[in-house]
Order: structure tokens, then sequence, then C-alpha cells
């Protein structure tokens, strides 16, 4: 309590005791017994309620034992089936909860994982992809700041994620990695990985990469061959040694026809190979008989230039080049998109072949756009120019229509900058993204779409474009989604088709392990999006003639439904609403691969690795025993007593309020008493 405090609380002391005294003993002729005890009361109450105007604040000092937590990271992925350790995984869970001495040890904490973690120990074994390295990502999240060792049962053998043994710079606990599986080297020869494009141009070949490895001791034959249904389209005779394990075969396939072409590599297995799984993939590629050229024409040099073409040129379907005016001129013929990045003196001509090919265009204005020309150069809309800079943050439009579009977070953005002032259109036109300033959304486009005259276009009033890709990266660890985005304005800009009300976005097929999402969008007759629809999707398997149908769920701006799991096979499908005679129809194909499948082993290497460098140890699963008694004995994992200092003001004290009320009652009920009111 500070000096001040006590100063002010002695000066009220004082002065509840000189009112008291000066009331029933100064001012009485008669000083009893009753007087002193009215007096005392009353210094009672004033005092106490100048201790509430003052309103000391106390320490309060509790003490606590806090436990270790343990953490407990089990494999629930399909390759613990495949290598026969469920049971031993599930055993020594139950061992784990029937141990008195370590649950009163530690505070134990039971997680799941897959490609995601989940706060549970329910088993199946049934997740088809692991993700190691994100279990260490959610754990850090919770158990930094505490003393937390951490159990993780698993084969070692991750296939999706960032890398699991480095975790460790990020995970500052101590992992104790129980190993599922054995050391026996078997004699196998699998395909580690096979390298393919998703498109191929029609008449061209296309490149597909094969690397394959053995695991043994002797020199071994076996042959590759790539087949398409019933017929091999190529063949090869490989040879590996215990010195010579692996080989990379490079292959140059023809695209012939238009259309997905579903092809099966595969390496004939040995006599003796325990796991014959690994030897075939299953891959597909999507011959298309055309290619989108963009051309992104400036005569500035900018960072948003190459974020458009990184962008543009992720989906292999589209190429774009950077041009000044005078090199697109020399060859706009070629292009079926043009991107107009700050309009200076020198785009009246190119605005002029624009007009004279028909092409849709995207125009990009910022701080270096000539805005004077531009008003001049196009009748659709205008900009005030006022010479003035303004930051705009961009906000999403929910009711978008044109094209189905991703909220990826666009409020947390950076601001584009561009010019300030009104910008007026004189032309219907759909606001993708709208201008934010200081927090507060205005009625007026960031980037906007429109169609006239059998032509569409966009118009993006901000530069900076490429710090929104690089904030996608920071918040996604990927530029897919930015891409994704940009990919489908290009795509809605390339397309000639009429918009309808239900858009449908999927792929043409997916590989067996991927997530099978498929995304819709459904509008009223006003093309305002409508979130109470009811949509369902009818799949047919090709082959057995096998309906079923599923819902779509409502997920932010469009709706969505997972298909992931279904079987390996060609489907048809059909995408309705209830709501009205509105169907759009389509056809994808599953890809038989289990990556669970591929591992004959578990990793014990990278496993004793990252329990060496997170100061843990390894172990195996039939070390259970073991496992249990180091973890009670180590000193790192103790109960440690923490103290907790509060700081209560008086005015929480209760007691105080009622001793004030007794105070007062006990001194009127005297008075009453003695005649003294």
């Amino acid at each position: 309590m500070q000096t001040e405090t006590i100063t002010y609380i002695i000066i009220s002391g004082i002065i509840a005791l000189v009112l008291a005294l000066f009331q029933y003993i100064f001012k009485s002729k008669k000083i009893t017994k009753t007087y002193w005890l009215l007096a005392f009361l009353r210094f009672v109450s004033v005092f106490s309620v100048l201790l509430l105007l003052i309103n000391p604040k106390f320490e309060k000092i509790s003490f606590y034992d806090e436990k270790p937590n343990l953490i407990v990271a089990i494999d629930n992925s399909e390759s613990i089936n495949y290598l026969n350790q469920s049971e031993n995984a599930s055993t020594l869970i139950k061992r784990l909860k029937q141990n008195e001495a370590l649950n009163e040890h530690f505070n134990l904490e039971y997680y799941t994982f897959g490609k995601s973690v989940n706060q549970n120990d329910s088993l199946d074994y049934n997740e088809q992809q692991s993700n190691i390295a994100q279990v260490f990502n959610r754990l850090s999240e919770v158990y930094n700041n505490s003393v937390s060792p951490t159990l993780l049962i698993t084969d070692g053998n991750q296939t999706y994620g960032y890398d699991y043994e480095f975790v460790t710079n990020k995970y500052k606990q101590a992992i104790f990695p129980v190993i599922l599986g054995d050391t026996v080297t078997h004699t196998d020869i699998k395909i580690q990985q096979l390298n393919v494009n998703r498109y191929a141009y029609l008449k061209n070949k296309f490149p597909v990469e094969i690397i394959a490895t053995y695991n043994g001791n002797s020199t071994v034959n076996s042959q590759l061959k790539i087949t398409s249904g019933a017929t091999t389209v190529f063949s090869k005779v490989v040879n590996f040694s215990k010195v010579q394990n692996s080989q990379i075969i490079n292959i140059n396939l023809p695209a012939n026809h238009v259309g997905i072409k579903s092809y099966k590599a595969e390496i004939i297995p040995l006599d003796n190979e325990k796991n014959k799984i690994n030897n075939f993939k299953n891959f597909a590629v999507e011959v298309i008989d055309q290619k989108t050229n963009v051309a992104i024409v400036s005569d500035i040099i900018h960072p948003d230039l190459g974020a458009l073409k990184k962008s543009i040129e992720s989906n292999e379907q589209r190429n774009a080049s950077i041009l000044n005016t005078n090199e697109f001129l020399k060859q706009a013929e070629d292009f079926q998109l043009v991107i107009a990045y700050q309009p200076t003196n020198n785009f009246r001509s190119l605005f002029n072949e624009i007009d004279r090919l028909k092409l849709n265009k995207i125009v990009v204005a910022g701080t270096k756009t000539n805005w004077s020309l531009l008003n001049q150069l196009q009748d659709n809309y205008s900009q005030q120019v006022t010479n003035q800079v303004e930051d705009f943050q961009p906000s999403v439009n929910k009711n978008y229509s044109t094209f189905i579009i991703d909220d990826l977070n666009f409020e947390d953005f950076p601001p584009l900058q561009s010019e300030f002032g009104e910008t007026t259109f004189t032309v219907p036109f759909e606001t993708l993204l709208f201008k934010t300033v200081n927090g507060t959304q205005l009625e007026e486009p960031l980037l906007a779409t429109f169609e006239i005259n059998n032509k569409r276009e966009a118009l993006l009033l901000g530069e900076g474009i490429w710090r929104w890709r690089a904030q996608s990266y920071l918040d996604e660890k990927s530029f897919n989604t930015f891409d994704n985005f940009i990919g489908k304005l290009v795509q809605y800009l390339g397309s000639k088709q009429r918009r309808s009300r239900l858009n449908v976005n999927y792929e043409s097929f997916y590989n067996g392990n991927d997530n099978v999402k498929i995304t819709a969008q459904y509008f009223n007759k006003n093309y305002e999006f409508d979130a109470n629809a009811n949509i369902n999707i009818v799949l047919k398997n090709k082959v057995t003639n096998e309906t079923k149908t599923y819902p779509f769920v409502l997920k932010n701006t469009n709706y969505q439904v997972d298909l992931s799991g279904i079987e390996a096979g060609d489907y048809s499908f059909t995408v309705r609403s209830s709501s009205g005679n509105i169907s759009k129809s389509g056809a994808l194909k599953i890809l038989d691969y289990n990556v669970e499948q591929q591992f004959l082993n578990a990793n014990v290497t990278k496993l004793n690795r990252l329990a060496t460098n997170s100061e843990g140890s390894s172990y195996f699963i039939d070390d259970t025993s073991t496992i249990i008694n180091n973890l009670l004995s180590d000193s790192r994992f103790v109960t440690i007593q923490k103290s907790s200092k509060k700081i209560v003001p008086l005015i929480d004290w209760k007691y105080l309020l009622a001793l004030i009320a007794l105070s007062l009652a006990i001194e009127w009920f005297i008075r009453k008493y003695n005649g003294l009111i």
C-alpha cells in the first residue's frame, strides 16, 4: 500500500474520531457508557464510509501447484492400419489412461491427427493423409508457455505439409516419439514420385518424370511401362543395385485427343516384394486445344506486373506476357485478353487496337494513370481528376453474382493507392470489391466488372496488388488462394459465355487423396445471391450406374459439398436447385491412389533426429513400460508451486458495507431506546 494512501487513512480516522467525540462526548452533559458506545458506533460508520471513498487496494497472494502437461498425439492415418500397428497404438493409449501414477503426475491431453489435428482420443485410422508438422504448429499455440512434454505416437511417414523434422525451432517442448512399425529392411522397388503437368495441348507432347527407387542388396531388373486402358504407350527395362538404387526416367507422351486422358505407370514387382501397391501410380492429363494468352501492357515498371503474371500463369492453361504499347501493337492478334496497366499518353493507339479486335480488357489505374486521357478514350466510366492520392482498402461484395469468388479476408489486406475522387459509371456494372477508408465502407467500387456490346471489362482502381499476393502468402502459407481469385477474374473476362443464375466450380479430375470439394452459387431472378436456396448434387458412377444425392452447405458467399472419400472412378453429376428449374451438369474423375499405402516401414531415422533435436527420446511401441517410467523419473517434468498476486480494492469487500449498515442500525436503535430521537 502506498504511503499516500496510508496518510489518507490516518486522516480519515482522525476526522471520524473527532466527529464522533464532538457529537456524543463534547456536546453532551452526561458522559455515560451509552454515549461512549454511540460515539464508537458513529466512529465506525464515518471511518468506514471514508475508507470506501479512499478505496485502498490490498495485495492478495495465493499459492497453487501446477502439474506438467503430457501431450499425447496419435497418428490416425490409414498407414497405421496398413503396417498392422492399430492394435498396438490403441493398447498404448489404454495403458496411459489406466496408469494412476502417470495421471497423478501429469495433466494428460489427447490429440489425434491426419491431415488436420483434433483434440480427442477417438481412433479409427481412416485419415487419408498425415500432416505431422501441423501437430506442432497447433500445439505451439497452446502449450509454448508451459511444461508440456509431447508423446508422438506415429510411424513417422508424412504425406502432406512441411517437413516436421525442423519444428523444434518453433515448438519448445521435449518430444518423445513412439515408433509404430519395425526396422526390418524388405526388398522393395517402387515409384517414389511421378511428376506431370495437369494440362497438355492438342497435337503436342507432354513430359512425364518418374522417380523409381530400390531397397535391397542384390542387382535386379524390372520393367517400367505406362498404359492407357489396354494400350501400352511406353515401356523400358530398368536396372537397380545396392549402389544404383534410384533412377529418373523422363518420357514425352503424345496428346492426340481433347479431354481427360488416364494413364497407369507401373514397375513390374519383384518375386519377393512385400508391398506391391507402391509399384504403380495412376495419373491423368487434360488435353485442351487452346491456351489463353494474356497481354499485360504497361509503359512503367512496377512490381504489380510480375505479381499479375505469376498469378495468371499459375494456371497452365494461360500464358501472360509483359509488353509495352509498341510491342503489343506488333502482335495484338495473338492475345485474347489485355490488361492495360496504368494508361499513360501512349495508350491511345492501344485502346483503338483493342476496340478494333473486340478484345476484353482489364484496366488497372493508379498514381501514374493519366485520367484526363483515359476519360477521353472510353465512355463507360469517368474519374474526377483531383491530382490527389488516397489509400483504399478492399471490402468484398457478398452479393456479387457474375462468378464465384472466395473471401480472402480482403479487409485485412494492405490498401491500394489511387486517384482521390468519385468514379462515375455510365453503364450497368457490378462491384466485386468496395472501397473502404479508415474502416468505413464507401458505396464506390474498388474493383468492378461490366459487359457492354458483347465485350467484358474490369476496372481496378488502385496500384499495389503485389502486396495482396504477399499478404495472402503470409495468411495461407501459399499463393494459391490469391492466384485462384485472379484466375477466376481472367477466366470470366476471357470467356464469351453468358451469365448464369447457377455457377458451379470444380476440377475435371482429382487424385485419390485430394479433397474433392465442389462449390456453387445460386442467384434469384434479379441476380442477387440467394442464401436460402436448397441445392443438391446427384452423383452417378458411370461404371456401376450407382446414384447418390448430396446436399450443398452454405459457406460464406457460396454453397459447398465435400465428396472426399468417394470411390475412385468416372462420375457424371447434376447440380440442381429445388426452388427453380435450373441445373448444371458435368463430369469428373477420381484417380485410384492411396499415398498412405506406399510405406513398408516406420521412418525411424527422422523420428530419432526429431527426438534428439528437441532433447527428448524415441521409443519403439514395445517399450511401453520404459516410456512411462522415464517420464515419471525425468527431473524436468515436476510439479511446480506457483504464486498468484491479486490486487483487491476495498470497495469489493462486501463485509465492510454490512459493517456500516450494522453500526448505523445499532446506533439508531440505541438512540431510539434512550429517547435521543
